[in-house]
């Protein structure tokens, strides 16, 4: 409760001191001001975009991103975006409270996609599917070709031309995965649905949707039977939230263990090397190829 009224204390000024409609100031101020709470939407912004738009990430590196909590300064960024992408779902509560106070557009992914449900609540992880985030990518296109017509296609070519990247990584997933040993996807926590919507795999994982909930005995000992009967190889961990549960299930079974991202977020490290969306996913498939035995 005293989180959420200081959040309203912070919305309200940040109200008061942005003018509505008012893009940003200086040799800047002709670019349309985007707002992203998770980096997939924050790269289909830049990729679309290009020099005509700023984007402003509001989960940064090194950051998971589930129960976002804002700066006055994000919610100012917020209140006075052009444009503000958003997961949808709960997946990011202080950021959909600060979409009240917003005169720009806002955009939903969640609201794009035919979208599925784990542990009773809408899985988040739209992006993991290369041709539902290719629907976002073509929806932030429409928005900012609708907020600066002139413009408008420069952003439906480039929305265009990065679809056109994502179908290519699609047919890679669908080669890769066409023929494999197992099928069977051991998880850190529920991110993968999509992914494993898209190719015929079946995730299992160690935590819900939410990598902070805590799995029962009850059902770590069922994880244990099911990894040890179906012989699986690699039980998959992530790089922004802890690997102990998923590296005592695989010591006691006699798996091993790699990284899966679930490009919630990038690493510093990633930042640095250049990584983005496409080079990451295709990290994602070699390591499923070796881990569920793809021929």
């Amino acid at each position: 409760m005293k989180v959420r009224m200081i959040l309203t204390i912070v919305l309200v000024l940040a109200a008061v001191a942005a003018p509505a409609g008012c893009r940003s100031a200086g040799g800047d101020g002709d670019r349309l001001d985007v707002v992203a709470s998770v980096y997939p939407l924050a790269e289909a912004a830049e990729r679309v975009g290009g020099d005509l738009v700023r984007v402003r990430n509001l989960t940064p590196p090194g950051a998971e991103p589930h129960d976002l909590e804002l700066a006055p300064d994000d919610v100012a960024a917020i209140v006075g975006a052009d444009l503000v992408l958003v997961v949808g779902g709960g997946f990011q509560p202080a950021v959909e409270d600060a979409l009240a106070q917003t005169e720009g557009d806002t955009l939903e992914a969640l609201s794009l996609v035919p979208t599925l449900s784990a542990d009773g609540r809408v899985d988040p992880h739209v992006w993991l599917d290369p041709m539902r985030f290719a629907a976002v990518v073509e929806a932030v296109g429409r928005a900012l070709a609708e907020l600066d017509p002139a413009h408008a296609e420069v952003y439906r070519a480039n929305a265009s031309a990065y679809r056109a990247e994502l179908e290519a990584l699609d047919r890679a997933f669908r080669r890769g995965l066409s023929s494999c040993r197992s099928r069977l996807l051991v998880v850190s926590h529920a991110a993968f649905g999509y992914l494993a919507d898209a190719y015929g795999l079946e995730q299992v994982s160690i935590a819900g949707v939410s990598p902070e909930s805590e799995p029962s005995p009850a059902h770590l000992a069922e994880l244990r039977s099911l990894v040890e009967r179906e012989g699986v190889t690699t039980i998959f961990t992530e790089e922004l939230i802890s690997p102990a549960v998923a590296e005592t299930l695989a010591a006691e079974t006699g798996a091993r263990t790699a990284i899966l991202s679930p490009l919630e977020g990038l690493t510093p490290e990633e930042v640095a090397a250049g990584e983005g969306y496409g080079s990451i996913m295709r990290r994602n498939l070699r390591r499923l190829e070796v881990a569920l035995g793809c021929a």
